[in-house]
């Protein structure tokens, strides 16, 4: 159960009222009470009840964003999604960034509720059973997912998992039978967990052994030299390459264009993620198409409903594959090393 007031006074040896001038007029406090006191809500994971600020009037007009990064342009469109969803309703977005690192989020988290914002937006890396989200909903905190798909929380994603399946059985329709996965962290990202799922469903749909993924950092830039080796070799690589998204495709096709293979003749690469620069690529990059604007301005909706008293929502947007140039029919005859 979520600590309360009571919890922190008893804690800190001093009253209800301390604890909550200690919240709302910290100046108000000697320095020594001041520090006893927030030393049992730090030892207690104490969050202030925002909904109950709100039930008083006393809303900011702020939003906390919480998203992995920023150097992956998916979630610089789904900001802009946010940013000019909430702009219309006079609202301000603060943004936080986790570097896919899941000891991050608290920290993100604690910085957001300590600027007193009214709710949250968030991609986190295992939304089903993360305690922080169950912590926000026990403590009344409006929030809203964004890319997690999940049936515990309010989200906003796609269909990771059946996108993966459609995807990997169109590279079998096409006469693959060899067809790895490149995957980001698993443990940083469900979303990479339920791509490979789906990847997994495709071939055994298709009586097809599904081969373990090659898992890398999200923020490697370069592919081991192992698996590197492992792709040059025509005997043992796959003729088609999933990855799990789109800068890992990159990734792949420069390393593979640097040791002298070629992309699709060589090998078939699809990402995921529908990068917008991905169709201007020689040749253009297969892949599967998430509305990323839309997904950051749905979300925004969704939280907004809950602002205004509404009950949470979640919603799977459509997804479209993107088949191009990146993809052909595996090679009868692979091109000698």
């Amino acid at each position: 159960m979520p600590s309360t007031l009571h919890d922190v006074a008893e804690r800190s040896g001093t009253s209800i009222a301390t604890v909550s001038r200690a919240l709302n007029q910290p100046e108000k406090l000697r320095r020594e009470t001041l520090e006893r006191v927030r030393k049992a809500m730090r030892e207690l994971r104490f969050r202030p009840n925002l909904i109950g600020r709100q039930l008083r009037g006393e809303r900011t007009s702020l939003v906390g964003v919480v998203l992995p990064d920023m150097l992956n342009p998916v979630f610089g469109e789904c900001m802009q999604g946010i940013e000019e969803s909430a702009a219309q309703g006079a609202y301000r977005v603060l943004l936080t960034t986790t570097g896919y690192d899941c000891a991050r989020e608290e920290q993100a988290i604690d910085t957001l509720l300590s600027q007193r914002v009214d709710g949250l937006i968030l991609t986190v890396a295992r939304a089903q059973d993360h305690p922080l989200l169950a912590e926000l909903a026990a403590s009344g905190v409006p929030y809203q997912l964004v890319y997690n798909h999940c049936d515990s929380h309010p989200c906003v994603s796609v269909d990771n998992r059946a996108a993966a399946r459609e995807l990997v059985t169109e590279l079998v329709l096409l006469g693959h039978r060899r067809i790895g996965m490149l995957s980001g962290s698993r443990a940083a990202s469900d979303r990479a967990l339920q791509r490979h799922q789906g990847y997994c469903d495709a071939m055994r749909a298709a009586g097809l052994r599904a081969r373990a993924p090659l898992e890398i950092d999200f923020h490697q830039r370069r592919l081991p030299s192992s698996m590197l080796t492992a792709l040059r070799d025509p005997r043992r690589r796959p003729t088609a390459l999933f990855c799990g998204n789109d800068f890992l495709a990159l990734l792949v096709m420069r390393e593979l264009r640097e040791a002298g293979m070629r992309v699709p003749e060589d090998i078939s690469v699809v990402g995921f993620d529908g990068l917008s620069f991905g169709e201007l690529l020689a040749p253009p990059l297969a892949t599967v198409c998430q509305p990323h604007r839309q997904l950051g301005s749905t979300a925004w909706s969704h939280l907004q409903q809950v602002l205004e008293g509404g009950a949470p929502r979640s919603s799977v947007l459509a997804h479209r594959l993107r088949i191009d140039g990146t993809v052909a029919p595996p090679s009868s005859r692979p091109r000698p090393e």
